[in-house]
């Protein structure tokens, strides 16, 4: 007995210069009442406890449910059949599948045609920001330029006063830049906050050993950015390009106030005159034109569904980029 009891009182060295007891040792692995200790093992909960986490969760799902209804509804609404739809018996799934909706609104020349101005002002109009945002923000990541702070704060002062509508609408005429595609492309080739971001990346995301290396090897700056910036910024450039695509996407008011030449409209436009003109039949419409109205009723969920459909495709192929490139760039700046 004695033989044990000193044997689970040999010390044990540590590196620090303390030292524990094999008894002590046994204790701290084991427990006191010799029972293993398992660290994954989860801690009683008490009653309130788990009400409380069944009260997030229900809330949680119910919040969900109320983002992603709505869409579903759109999809499922404009796939089924008008009249159910425009009866209300349209709630969670399919019924009396049909593609009328669809047919009428891609033989309407006018959504091809809006298609066509978008992708060319969408493509352009990235193209041309990524152009100007990504060096811009280079080289007013450069602690050396002396500019840096004095331009910085003039395109931050861009954010906060702008020069208005009127005065913006006169200085397009002036340029000649009305009814044509350079409205959409030119007055929003920078974007400062896109600038930021990037901007912050790159002080913060590249050492600055990269570029004292990059010297060493006779590389100029312009050899720097384009061998060794761009290609370790793939997921900054990603973000922001996905950030301007979205926005020349989405573009409705340029088109609303610039543009009177109905042929040079974008998408957006021109589902909005699509609604507008099958409103106008729905309320006017005789009460034998019942199966017009029911669908007009389904054309406007497919507008929806046509002019959303592209970025619900592209994001998933860029998410990895989004996420990763959201969090480089926003912890300092």
């Amino acid at each position: 007995m004695s033989a044990s009891l000193e044997s689970s009182q040999t010390a044990i060295p540590l590196g620090h210069g303390g030292a524990l007891t094999e008894g002590e040792v046994s204790a701290a692995v084991h427990g006191v009442s010799g029972i293993p200790m398992n660290p994954k093992v989860r801690m009683h909960r008490s009653f309130s406890d788990w009400v409380v986490d069944i009260a997030i969760w229900t809330i949680v799902a119910l919040a969900v449910a109320a983002i992603l209804y709505p869409l579903w509804f759109i999809v499922i609404a404009s796939f089924s059949d008008p009249k159910l739809a425009a009866s209300g018996q349209i709630t969670f799934i399919l019924r009396g599948i049909t593609l009328k909706g669809y047919a009428t609104i891609f033989h309407d020349a006018r959504i091809r045609r809006g298609y066509e101005n978008t992708l060319l002002y969408t493509f352009a109009g990235t193209l041309l920001n990524m152009v100007v945002t990504i060096p811009v923000a280079f080289a007013l990541s450069r602690r050396e330029f002396r500019a840096r702070h004095l331009i910085m704060f003039l395109f931050t002062f861009t954010m906060f006063f702008g020069g208005g509508l009127i005065p913006s609408y006169l200085l397009y005429r002036q340029l000649g830049i009305l009814n044509s595609a350079w409205v959409f492309i030119l007055p929003g080739a920078v974007s400062v906050y896109n600038v930021i971001i990037a901007r912050s990346f790159f002080d913060t995301s590249l050492p600055e050993e990269l570029f004292d290396a990059a010297q060493l090897d006779g590389m100029s700056y312009l050899g720097y950015f384009v061998r060794i910036v761009l290609p370790l910024s793939s997921a900054i450039i990603a973000v922001i390009a996905l950030y301007y695509f979205v926005g020349h996407w989405n573009d409705y008011f340029t088109g609303l106030i610039y543009v009177t030449d109905t042929q040079k409209w974008p998408l957006q436009n021109v589902l909005q005159q699509i609604l507008l003109a099958n409103q106008t039949q729905t309320s006017t419409a005789a009460s034998g034109a019942q199966e017009a109205k029911e669908i007009a009723e389904q054309i406007k969920y497919g507008v929806i569904i046509v002019s959303t459909l592209p970025l619900l495709v592209m994001y998933p192929f860029l998410q990895r980029y989004f996420n990763k490139g959201v969090m480089i760039g926003a912890v300092k700046g």
